[in-house]
C-alpha cells in the first residue's frame, strides 16, 4: 500500500517505518473496525487521513490513504465479498445512481461500481440484492494511462456515459479488488497540503451521474510516466482503488435488534 500513500503526499523515498511510529503517537481509534489500538487514523486536514491497521500475525502496521468525502452516492447492492485477511473490510459490487424504479442495468444514468467498504461491521449479515446503500467514496490511482483533452480514438473499457466518458469495475466485475477503470472529465481541482511532508496534494473531482467522485493520483508517478498535470475539463483515465464508508441506507440498531434493544 506504500505507493498509494504517494497520492496523499508521501514521496516514494519516505521512511514509512518511522511514519508508523510517529503516527501511532498522534493517531485516533477508527470506529467500526477491530480491537482498540489496532486500527488507527491520523487526520491530515481537509478530509485527508492516514489509516493504520496492525497485522495480528506479524505485529507490523499497514498504512493506507483515506479521504472523507462530502458526497453521498446511492448504490444498489449486487454482491458483498469478504476479504479473508481483512475481516473489517468488504468489497461492494453494485450499480451506482440507481433509478427509483426499474432495473439499474438498463438506466442510462446508472453505472457499475466496485469499492472497498472500510466499516463493514456496520452492515447486517445479509443484504438483499438491490438494497440501496448510501456510501461516501474516494479513488486512489493504481495506474494512470492518460491525462488530456477527450480523445475519441482511445478504447472504452466500461459503461459509456455522456460525452464519451466511461467507468467499469476492473476485469468487468470478476476481479474482487474494489477497483474501477475510468475515463472521466475533471470538474474541479483543489490543492491541499500534507502537513507531515509539506508536499502538495491535488484533490480532483471527476464528473459522474448522481454525484462527483473525489480522486487522487501520485504526482511522482505522473512525472515518471511523462503525464501532464490534470486540468479542469480534461480527461483522466486509469485504474483507481475506491474506498469508502456507509453513510446511509441501514435500519437503526433498534429496528435490527428489536423493540427491547437497550
Amino acid at each position: 500500500m506504500d505507493f498509494l500513500l504517494e497520492c496523499i503526499g508521501f514521496p516514494p523515498d519516505h521512511d514509512f517505518d518511522e511514519l508508523a511510529r510517529r503516527a501511532r503517537a498522534l493517531a485516533e481509534p477508527v470506529a467500526w473496525r477491530g480491537p482498540a489500538g489496532e486500527h488507527l487514523r491520523m487526520p491530515l486536514g481537509d478530509g485527508l487521513e492516514l489509516r493504520m491497521d496492525r497485522e495480528s500475525d506479524t505485529g507490523n502496521w499497514t498504512l493506507y490513504p483515506h479521504f472523507q468525502s462530502a458526497h453521498r452516492l446511492r448504490v444498489a447492492v449486487t454482491d458483498l465479498i469478504g476479504i479473508p485477511d481483512s475481516p473489517y473490510d468488504v468489497i461492494l459490487h453494485g450499480w451506482a445512481n440507481p433509478p427509483v424504479e426499474g432495473d439499474p442495468r438498463l438506466a442510462p444514468d446508472s453505472y457499475p461500481i466496485a469499492t472497498v467498504i472500510t466499516d463493514a461491521r456496520r452492515l447486517p449479515k445479509r443484504i438483499e440484492v438491490g438494497h440501496v446503500l448510501a456510501v461516501t467514496l474516494a479513488g486512489f490511482a493504481l495506474d494512470v494511462d492518460y491525462i488530456g483533452p477527450f480523445d475519441s480514438s482511445r478504447p472504452t473499457r466500461g459503461k459509456r456515459l455522456d460525452a464519451g466518458a466511461w467507468i467499469g469495475p476492473l476485469g468487468g466485475g470478476s476481479a474482487p479488488g474494489g477497483c474501477v477503470e475510468v475515463s472521466l472529465p475533471v470538474s474541479t481541482s483543489r490543492v491541499l497540503a500534507n502537513p507531515v511532508t509539506r508536499a502538495q496534494v491535488e484533490l480532483l473531482e471527476v464528473e459522474l451521474p448522481g454525484r462527483p467522485l473525489a480522486v487522487f493520483a501520485s504526482p511522482w508517478q505522473l512525472e515518471v510516466d511523462g503525464l501532464a498535470t490534470p486540468r479542469v475539463g480534461w480527461r483522466i483515465e486509469g485504474t483507481f482503488l475506491l474506498t469508502g464508508r456507509v453513510a446511509g441506507g441501514l435500519s437503526s440498531p433498534t429496528e435490527r435488534l428489536g423493540a427491547h434493544f437497550g
